[in-house]
């Protein structure tokens, strides 16, 4: 079946053409490609004159002289592995830092925020570095995250192994290779993002985890949140995550650039292997072959599960994604819950008073280590503050009268914050984590009734265009803000026309014309990304080709029987489901559990623990199967086919929650006109599988 692109098939599609890497001295990349320069779309345009002088100023602005960063993004260098891709199993490119070569070329890009050209350089280190002399080692530069080794008596603890199997295991060889050949003998996932853990078969077998030989160390709540938090809008979130990763931009200082905490998200083999081990107290102490350990449980943080580490013997403290170089999303664009600012401050605080007075090295799951212990409680205050600043003064505005559609205009960071590089939001923005915070406590609504029961942009876009005199005036006072420099402005009624009138092709491309100038002058990649991403489809359309499934088995078996209930209901099309009621028993013996599963007034609901006593269909079936069921291996009229599957009662119950259902697939329009057609839901030919999961990354 031809469908839309997923997120995951168009950056294989990427970084498959993409150039290879060149190992540079100390770590870095030093061959620009000859074909960056120019710009990749030739209806694109080149920064104007106020981006180009809005560039300039903030490179006489911003804390230039401040290179601590870069001194210690490069010390402890030991050595870049000799080849250029890190290819998949599957026969792509995995993983390629060379596309990036562009940005060690030595000048400045006017199409790129001078901060976010600083970061980008900065995570171009690639190889193994040494963190603690003889004990702690980082890889950098194979996958969105570092992956960490702490050397044991007799093997390597490894902390957060990536997102694919195949950059994971990379990093292990090239760790033996230098170091000296040791066993895995502990994998700690610091927290429950897909690039924290997807790579864990790269550098552990299941059969020693499951024995014990091997600990796999998880805070508290690992599995429920490594799976749930992508499940329910999965769909949704890989659409959005086309422009939050720019997954449509060639990587060049007109495209992608960064991701702010890393390079880029591998395109190979996620899994994952389920803890032995996890952490359920707030501070909890462990020795692991002869290495002692005390972690920091910090829920609700940058994940609704995740711990830091502190090395007692080696004066370290690990602070997974809790600190790192840039200040984080409090909403992340792909979609996801809103993060607690507050809490994020107190945990960082917590850490400060217990580890920072004696930590001689801090080092985390992104961007590079602080040494010293003035520089390690200096970078830690300041996140501490930077966050703790966000959530009062956002509530201190709120509380006299600034909205959630005014705060992004209105919330500054104090002069003290912007000189410091660690205070800067590269993976956040003032905007978008200020707006975030309001939404936390008061919702969405700015109290105003107007904006209770708005209309659809599609409905309301119409009456502004009429009222504004037509295209030909919106377009010519759009042309005249754009050249003005005013783009905000621009934005504002050319938004207006291309919802009006989604197949004007002039106002499209004018909107892309403003859209690209903003994202030239964005701090954070991921709003730079949003609004390039945006231009590159008003001009393009949306690309099409064949979508391949990237559910894996490891995420199905984590799947609970309960969320994958919860998915089919919300997959379920609640018109056609108008008149429909029965009950149905779900029983699988192997694990033991019972649900019942109603229809009734269009809403599918179901309990766990629970057995109707009248039910219109009992279905029993062991969990094992109903995985493969989940997968898309097989399906339950093979099932019943089989023997493995039963149906006690009226069949008709079943029949009817199959046709009620649909597959999602993340090829709907972001704007207006990028699509000739939005088709109506496609039937799902394997109606009980799991949905795909948006865990590329899950930043």
């Amino acid at each position: 079946m031809k469908t839309k692109l997923t997120l995951i098939a168009l950056a294989v599609m990427l970084i498959s053409s993409n150039s290879a890497l060149s190992a540079g001295g100390g770590g870095v990349i030093a061959d620009p490609g000859a074909m960056q320069g120019k710009h990749f779309d030739p209806k694109g345009k080149a920064p104007s004159t106020y981006t180009v002088e809005l560039q300039n100023g903030l490179r006489k602005t911003l804390p230039f002289d401040d290179k601590r960063d870069f001194e210690e993004a490069q010390k402890g260098f030991i050595a870049a592995p000799a080849y250029k891709q890190i290819m998949a199993d599957a026969g792509n490119v995995a993983w390629d830092m060379g596309s990036y070569e562009f940005l060690m070329q030595g000048k400045d890009f006017d199409s790129v925020h001078p901060s976010l050209q600083r970061q980008a350089i900065l995570n171009m280190a690639y190889g193994l570095y040494e963190v603690v002399p003889g004990k702690i080692y980082q890889v950098r530069g194979f996958d969105l995250a570092n992956i960490s080794f702490v050397k044991t008596d007799t093997g390597w603890i490894v902390f957060d192994p990536l997102t694919a199997k195949e950059t994971a295991r990379a990093a292990l060889e090239l760790v033996n290779e230098k170091l000296g050949k040791r066993p895995v003998v502990a994998v700690v996932y610091s927290h429950s993002h897909g690039d924290h853990f997807g790579g864990v078969r790269g550098v552990v077998d299941e059969a020693d985890v499951k024995s014990g030989k091997v600990k796999v160390i998880a805070p508290a709540g690992f599995m429920d949140h490594a799976v749930a938090e992508n499940v329910y809008a999965g769909n949704a979130m890989t659409r959005r995550m086309y422009f939050q990763y720019g997954v449509l931009l060639p990587r060049s200082p007109f495209g992608h650039v960064d991701q702010s905490i890393g390079k880029n998200t591998a395109a190979g083999n996620l899994g994952l292997i389920e803890p032995n081990v996890y952490i359920t107290q707030p501070f909890e102490k462990m020795t692991v072959d002869g290495v002692e350990m005390e972690f920091q449980n910090t829920p609700g943080t940058e994940a609704p599960a995740e711990m830091n580490t502190y090395f007692p013997q080696f004066k370290a403290f690990w602070a997974a994604e809790n600190i790192t170089g840039t200040i984080h999303n409090i909403y992340t664009l792909r979609g996801a819950l809103v993060r607690d600012a507050l809490a994020w401050s107190k945990n960082i605080n917590n850490a400060l008073y217990r580890y920072g007075n004696e930590a001689q090295v801090m080092f985390a799951s992104h961007s590079w280590p602080r040494w010293g212990n003035d520089r390690i409680q200096e970078v830690m205050r300041t996140q501490r503050d930077s966050y703790a600043h966000l959530n009062n003064e956002v509530l201190h505005l709120a509380n006299n009268g600034v909205t959630i559609n005014e705060v992004h205009n209105v919330y500054k960071q104090p002069e003290s914050l912007k000189t410091k590089w660690a205070a800067h939001s590269y993976h956040g923005s003032e905007e978008h984590n200020s707006r975030a915070v309001i939404n936390r406590y008061l919702g969405y609504w700015d109290a105003n009734p107007a904006t209770l029961i708005p209309l659809s942009p599609k409905d309301s876009a119409p009456l502004y265009v009429e009222m504004m005199g037509g295209s030909g005036k919106i377009i010519a006072k759009g042309k005249q803000l754009y050249q003005q420099g005013k783009y905000r402005e621009a934005m504002e009624i050319i938004n207006k026309l291309v919802y009006a009138e989604p197949n004007n092709t002039a106002a499209k491309d004018l909107l892309a014309d403003i859209f690209e100038q903003i994202g030239y002058q964005k701090e954070s990649p991921s709003v730079r990304n949003s609004f390039l991403g945006a231009a590159y489809e008003l001009r393009h359309g949306m690309p099409t080709g064949a979508s391949p499934k990237s559910n894996g088995p490891d995420m199905i078996k984590a799947m609970t029987t309960e969320l994958w209930l919860n998915s089919l209901a919300i997959s379920m099309d609640s018109k056609k489901a108008a008149g429909m009621k029965f009950v149905i028993n779900l029983s699988t013996p192997d694990n033991g559990e019972k649900f019942v599963v109603e229809m009734s007034n269009s809403a599918l609901t179901n309990i766990k623990g629970q057995q109707a006593k009248n039910p219109t269909l009992t279905i029993t079936l062991n969990r094992s199967d109903l995985e493969r069921v989940m997968g898309g291996q097989t399906n339950f009229e093979k099932l019943l086919a089989e023997g493995k599957a039963k149906f006690d009662g009226d069949r008709k119950a079943f029949d009817q929650l199959r046709s009620t259902l649909t597959v999602f697939t993340p090829d709907f329009e972001l704007m207006p006109g990028t699509k000739a057609q939005k088709p109506e839901p496609k039937p799902n030919h394997e109606p009980f599988a799991a949905q795909e999961l948006a865990i590329t990354a899950g930043e």
